[in-house]
């Protein structure tokens, strides 16, 4: 699992979040994607990180701007998701 967090711009309300999280999750397979118009960022958990370009692709098309991506390995924390 891949943690991608993504830098955006010009979200200022949940509404401005859930049009990201709702494009994000029509354009890519992701198991979690949640936004943060305060932080500025949007979280995508999956199996394998999105493609850059196509990401940015997808914000751009919201009318948001893509600053930044990152990605890092997910480990699920709490009780259940030990091994």
């Amino acid at each position: 699992m891949v943690k991608t967090v993504l830098g955006i711009e010009g979200m200022a309300c949940s509404m401005c979040e859930a049009h990201i999280n709702d494009a994000v999750r029509a354009a890519f397979k992701v198991k979690k994607v949640s936004s943060s118009h305060a932080k500025g960022r949007t979280e995508i958990i999956s199996e394998t990180p999105p493609n850059e370009a196509e990401l940015r692709r997808v914000i751009d098309a919201t009318g948001y701007k893509l600053l930044s991506v990152t990605a890092e390995p997910y480990e699920k924390k709490g009780l259940f998701g030990r091994r």
